[in-house]
């Protein structure tokens, strides 16, 4: 398990990370010798062992690489989410689980798309978003994309609240979450329209 608040992966999204903490090393390390999965989890606290939130998602390692000064460097790709079912003792200085993976069987269905007034306001709002935080975007590049690698490639730009990131995460569709993040964005331009 890796605990890291604002760093949430999806399935099918990619995470890329910097490790250089002893414990998560050990944990890599480890990883890289069995199935080269581990679990991206968001802490609910900032004490040295956090509550966790109940859920979070499997990566797999697809990049691996370690550099001069001892960190590692790594991107992840999520897999399938999960529910902690147990947690196990470990000497190893990182934190283990029992998943439970049985409510997340749809993380490996093909989904279907939006429909169209779905994506219209989802684009509206992501425009807008873009506009008031004055980040570039190649939309032309965006619009190529389905919903499913949009919303991914998004997930780890915009900087949306450890409770938002969790509250997607813990959404079944893509559909559903494309609602939700749409919610989330005409609410942030409203609140940015108010302060200016």
């Amino acid at each position: 398990m890796f605990p890291l608040a604002n760093a949430v992966v999806m399935p099918g999204g990619h995470l890329p990370l910097n490790i250089f903490e002893p414990r998560y090393i050990n944990m890599l390390q480890d990883a890289m010798e069995n199935h080269r999965l581990i679990g991206m989890i968001q802490p609910r606290d900032e004490s040295a062992k956090p509550e966790l939130y109940n859920i979070g998602c499997a990566a797999r390692i697809t990049r691996y690489e370690e550099t001069n000064d001892g960190r590692l460097e790594i991107s992840l790709t999520g897999l399938c989410r999960f529910e902690i079912k147990d947690e196990i003792v470990t000497t190893r200085g990182y934190r283990l689980i029992v998943p439970d993976w049985s409510k997340f069987a749809r993380d490996y269905d093909d989904q279907s798309e939006p429909d169209v007034a779905t994506q219209k306001s989802f684009i509206s709002a992501l425009k807008s978003y873009f506009n008031q935080t004055d980040m570039k975007l190649d939309w032309e590049v965006m619009e190529k994309l389905d919903s499913e690698n949009l919303l991914n490639a998004l997930f780890y730009f915009l900087n949306l609240s450890d409770e938002d990131k969790q509250m997607l995460i813990e959404i079944d569709t893509i559909e559903q979450r494309i609602k939700a993040l749409t919610a989330i964005l005409e609410s942030t331009s409203k609140i940015s329209e108010v302060r200016h």
